[in-house]
């Protein structure tokens, strides 16, 4: 089983984590049924940027985002060439390290 490895995230995982998956499940799934509450917004349905993440390691190894959760990432705050919604980002059968991004374009706004 791959290992999805997540960095240290102030608020959502303060030490970081390291957790076995299933190929095929989503990086937001595999997050939320380890208790690492990733906020998405949209019920995981590819209309918000609330799940971003970067993927630090293992990127090449997802299947390339559509054009949909390309138009979706461009609103996304910090957005990185390894950026991806992590509920479109579906594990392989590689490894993947992933960084939490410390804002969401939802709160940014809301400290405006």
């Amino acid at each position: 089983m791959p290992r999805l490895v997540i960095l240290p995230n102030e608020n959502l995982c303060p030490e970081g984590d390291v957790l076995e998956v299933a190929s095929g499940v989503t990086v937001c799934d595999a997050m939320l049924a380890n208790g690492i509450d990733i906020e998405h917004a949209c019920e995981k349905s590819c209309a918000c940027t609330t799940c971003h993440v970067i993927v630090r390691e293992g990127f090449d190894s997802l299947e390339e985002a559509d054009e949909l959760e390309e138009d979706m990432l461009d609103k996304a705050w910090g957005l990185e060439p390894e950026s991806r919604l992590s509920c479109q980002a579906v594990v392989q059968d590689e490894d993947l390290v992933v960084e939490i991004p410390r804002y969401t374009i939802n709160m940014v706004s809301e400290r405006h």
